[in-house]
C-alpha cells in the first residue's frame, strides 16, 4: 500500500509526495519577525543618517540615491537566499570559499587601487569587494568543518590545523591588499567560532602564547608605517596629526558636541562644515552621535545588540550543529563590525576601515550584511523542521 493516498486509492505519486512535503515545510517554517523588524529599523535609521552625512556635499549626494537603489535591489535578492534551505549553503560552502579565495587573489593582482589599497575587483563592468563575501564564506566553511568533525572535550591544536589554514588563506590575501581591518575581522570570526565549539586548555594556552609571540614580529616586519601610525594614534593622536590622528580628534569632537540630546537632524556642524572625514563610511556613527546625542547613540547600540543577542538565540535553538555554528559565526561577524567601527569613532581603536552595518555607504557591504541577516532568518525559520 502506498504511503500517500488520494480518494481512498492506493495509487502512489512521487510528485504528490513532494507537494505534501512542501506543504508541511511551509507550515513549519516560521518567519522570524524579530530579526526582520530590528534590521528594518536599523536600515531606516541608517538611511536617514546617510542622507544627513552627504547633505551639503553635491559631489556625494549621488551616493545616497545609489545606496537607496541598492537597498531595494538587495531586498529583492534576499528572497531566494531565504527560501533555499540553509543546508544548501552547507553543501556548497567549499565552492563559495574557493570562489571568494580566487576573487581575492585576482583582486591582489588586478584590482582597482584606491587610497593605496587594491580592494575592488571589476568583472563585466561591475565593481565589488570580494573580501566582504569572504567573511561569510569563512563562517560557512568553518561551520561545515566543525559540524562534520565534532569533538568532545575541546579541540586540540593539531585538530585546528585545517580550519586555521582555511582562515589564514583569505586573511593573508586581504592583509596584503592591504586591508588590515577586514583581515582582522577574519581572525576574530575564526577565534569566536573556535571558542564556541570548544578548545582544550592546552590549546587556549598555545593560542595565547602564539599571539604574544607573533605580535612583535608583526609589528616590526609585517605592518606598514601608516598602519603602525594608526595604532599609535589611539594612545596619542598627535603622532599622526594630519592623518588618523586628525580623524580620531574630529570624530571625538563631533560625538562630544552632541551631548545628551544632540544638535538635531541635519544640524551637525562637524558634518556640514566638513571637519569630519569619511563621514559617510567609517565615521557615520559620529554623524549620528552629533545630531542625536547620547540618547540616539544608545538607542542604535541597543538595537544592534538586540539583533546580535537574537542571533545568539538562533544559534542556541538551531535544530542541528551546522545551523548552530553558522548562526553563531554570523552573529559574531555583526558583533565585531559594530565594536570595531564604534571603537574607531570613539578613538578607542585604530582606524582600520571597518564599516558599521546598515549605516556605512557601500554596495558590497550592504549586500553582504543583508546576506548575513537573511541567513540568520533562514536558520531561525527552519528550526521547527525535523528532517
Amino acid at each position: 500500500m502506498g504511503i500517500f493516498q488520494r480518494n481512498n486509492s492506493s495509487f502512489y505519486s512521487p510528485f504528490a509526495e513532494r507537494r505534501f512535503q512542501s506543504r508541511v515545510e511551509r507550515r513549519m517554517v516560521r518567519f522570524d519577525w524579530t530579526i526582520a523588524v530590528l534590521v528594518l529599523v536599523l536600515m531606516g535609521i541608517g538611511i536617514m543618517n546617510l542622507y544627513s552625512a552627504v547633505a551639503g556635499y553635491p559631489e556625494r549626494q549621488v551616493l545616497f540615491s545609489a545606496q537607496m537603489r541598492w537597498f531595494v535591489a538587495c531586498m529583492i535578492l534576499m528572497v531566494p537566499i531565504y527560501l533555499i534551505n540553509y543546508h544548501f549553503y552547507e553543501a556548497t560552502a567549499p565552492w563559495a570559499y574557493a570562489m571568494t579565495s580566487v576573487f581575492l587573489l585576482l583582486t591582489l593582482f588586478f584590482g582597482r587601487v584606491l587610497h593605496g589599497s587594491s580592494r575592488w575587483l571589476n568583472i563585466g563592468g561591475f565593481s565589488f569587494q570580494p573580501s566582504e563575501f569572504s567573511k561569510i564564506a569563512l563562517v560557512l566553511i568553518l561551520a561545515r568543518y566543525f559540524a562534520a568533525n565534532p569533538k568532545h572535550g575541546g579541540y586540540t591544536l593539531r585538530e585546528l590545523k585545517f580550519p586555521l589554514t582555511l582562515m589564514l588563506v583569505p586573511t593573508a590575501l586581504i592583509f596584503f591588499e592591504p586591508d588590515l581591518g577586514t583581515a582582522l575581522i577574519h581572525v576574530l570570526i575564526f577565534l569566536s567560532i573556535a571558542v564556541f565549539v570548544g578548545l582544550d586548555k592546552k590549546t587556549v594556552a598555545a593560542v595565547v602564547g602564539f599571539v604574544l609571540l607573533i605580535a612583535p614580529i608583526g609589528w616590526f616586519f609585517l605592518l606598514k608605517d601608516y598602519q603602525k601610525s594608526r595604532i599609535l594614534t589611539v594612545i596619542d593622536p598627535s603622532v599622526d596629526p594630519q592623518g588618523a590622528g586628525y580623524q580620531i580628534t574630529q570624530s571625538a569632537v563631533a560625538i562630544g558636541s552632541g551631548k545628551f540630546f544632540g544638535k538635531g537632524y541635519l544640524q551637525g556642524t562637524q558634518t556640514k562644515l566638513r571637519f569630519l572625514p569619511e563621514q559617510h563610511t567609517d565615521f557615520v556613527f559620529s554623524v549620528l552621535s552629533e545630531e542625536w546625542g547620547l540618547i540616539g547613540a544608545v538607542l542604535v547600540l541597543a538595537l544592534f545588540f538586540l539583533l546580535i543577542a537574537w542571533g545568539l538565540s538562533v544559534a542556541s535553538n538551531s535544530k542541528d550543529r551546522f545551523g548552530s555554528i553558522a548562526a553563531f559565526g554570523l552573529a559574531a561577524m555583526l558583533f565585531w563590525h559594530v565594536i570595531i567601527n564604534i571603537g574607531m569613532a570613539l578613538g578607542l581603536m585604530p582606524v582600520v576601515g571597518v564599516i558599521l552595518p546598515f549605516f556605512s555607504y557601500g554596495r558590497t557591504a550592504v549586500f553582504s550584511m543583508l546576506c548575513v541577516v537573511t541567513l540568520l532568518l533562514n536558520i531561525s525559520s527552519r528550526r521547527y523542521i525535523f528532517e
